[in-house]
């Protein structure tokens, strides 16, 4: 990084405090992990400088003799890593992922159906204020109170409005996914079924969920997340879905170029080629059942510190805790106060949440990335303490329904968070504890 010292200060600085803040804080953000060193440098190898519109074999411009070789080596891993017939690797990210998906397999106006936003589903799986639901009829399932996909209302809504795709799989599941009952649905109702198992991926890589292989026609995946890649995107589709419909493969491949993308990042699917090498290690299955296993007992020490778990625990990386015993819309407040002590959450709706998106009243938090710094059970209790003794400080702010006195509710807590010596204290124990578990893309650290 010495050139980009002398270079450019500023930009160095920002990246010296980023690894700064990641090393003395804790990232609980379900949908973020920490890269190796060896997947950082293929992000910032000369495949940065490298255009390659079009596919190994079949390019639009010259020079690409390395850009096919490594295109088809990425596409060899991700098909032996979860057993599939095809994979494309070109996605920037989920999103257009599953854009690509679906403007390959429906007309405009045709239906599709995915987990409400609100009770765990993904924006790109038909809310309302998504393109997804503006160029399709969006056929949203959902959550039961006590956390599980409602299944009834899936196959009778399959069966009403016969959609086209039904997508399993979301942000916010903290319990498996039964892909078998959703493939008895799609089956009977004819549908396409898409598995957006972007936050488990990882998990399956390792043995530690089950794979939809077996169930779905297609499976689509970011690379990031549980899989401890860089931030990129995969469609696969597996034999069923080849059985289903034989053209699949290519219909994906012209939906995502000329449909919807032009160049594909080699350095990222660089990035995606050495993670997924990883992943096929013994080591990554380790890694995997760690994460599970952190998960649950760390939503056990919730539990019996009093707090309220969506579906009362966790089968994955993921917890979604329940605040609305405490009050409504309070996720605002342990978002933004649990930051100010180092420890990185984000707030998120509950299933039935009676409160909105911007005040939610859960809080959805995960272990992927501490797994990857090495942390265990003696760690995950005393995140739970953490946690709880937070809690305790705040019982009694609560959110009011008052827009005003909503808006001086939050104020006066935001300057207490600068001003109560309580989050000084707070951040000294999480920061000590923090470095002493490496953030392994800085080992050894970049910036010294």
């Amino acid at each position: 990084m010495k050139t980009l010292q002398n270079q450019d200060s500023e930009i160095f600085e920002i990246l010296k405090g980023e690894e700064d803040r990641q090393l003395k804080g804790m990232t609980l953000i379900p949908s973020e992990n920490h890269t190796s060193k060896a997947v950082l440098e293929a992000l910032t190898s000369v495949l940065s400088d490298k255009y390659a519109e079009g596919y190994p074999g079949r390019r639009y411009y010259a020079g690409n003799e390395y850009a096919d070789k490594l295109e088809t080596l990425v596409q060899e891993r991700a098909k032996a890593l979860f057993g599939v017939p095809y994979a494309n690797v070109q996605p920037y990210s989920g999103s257009p992922a599953n854009l690509v998906i679906l403007s390959a397999l429906l007309e405009p106006g045709e239906s599709l159906m995915g987990l409400n936003l609100l009770d765990g589903g993904h924006l790109t799986h038909g809310w309302k204020f998504s393109m997804t639901s503006k160029f399709w009829k969006s056929v949203p399932y959902h959550m039961t109170v006590d956390g599980a996909i409602d299944m009834e209302e899936v196959r009778r809504l399959a069966l009403e409005e016969k959609p086209k795709i039904i997508i399993c799989g979301g942000t916010a599941i903290p319990r498996a996914i039964p892909f078998a009952e959703f493939a008895e649905i799609a089956d009977e109702v004819g549908a396409y079924l898409l598995a957006d198992v972007s936050h488990i991926a990882g998990l399956i890589a390792g043995g530690a969920h089950e794979s939809p292989v077996p169930y779905v026609h297609l499976v689509m995946t970011t690379t990031h997340k549980t899989l401890r890649g860089p931030r990129g995107a995969m469609i696969m589709v597996t034999e069923k879905g080849l059985a289903k419909d034989e053209d699949l493969p290519t219909k994906i491949d012209k939906a995502l170029i000329p449909g919807l993308q032009g160049g594909p990042h080699l350095n990222t699917i660089a990035g995606i080629g050495v993670a997924l090498n990883e992943d096929s290690e013994p080591s990554f299955k380790e890694y995997a059942n760690k994460v599970v296993e952190n998960a649950k007992t760390l939503a056990e020490e919730l539990k019996n510190k009093g707090f309220k778990l969506v579906s009362d625990g966790t089968d994955n990386h993921l917890i979604l805790i329940d605040l609305i015993p405490t009050g409504v819309g309070r996720g605002v407040f342990f978002h933004e106060g649990l930051e100010r002590i180092g420890i990185y959450t984000n707030k998120n709706t509950v299933p039935g949440d009676p409160s909105s998106p911007f005040y939610p009243s859960g809080l959805r938090i995960g272990t992927p990335a501490v797994t990857t710094r090495g942390m265990g059970e003696v760690e995950m209790k005393l995140i739970a303490e953490w946690i709880a003794k937070f809690a305790e400080h705040i019982k009694d702010i609560k959110l009011p329904d008052d827009k005003d006195t909503r808006k001086q509710v939050i104020k006066d807590f935001r300057a207490s968070l600068k001003n109560d010596s309580f989050y000084d204290e707070m951040r000294a124990e999480v920061e000590e504890m923090c470095v002493k578990f490496a953030v392994p893309g800085s080992i050894p650290p970049v910036f010294g």
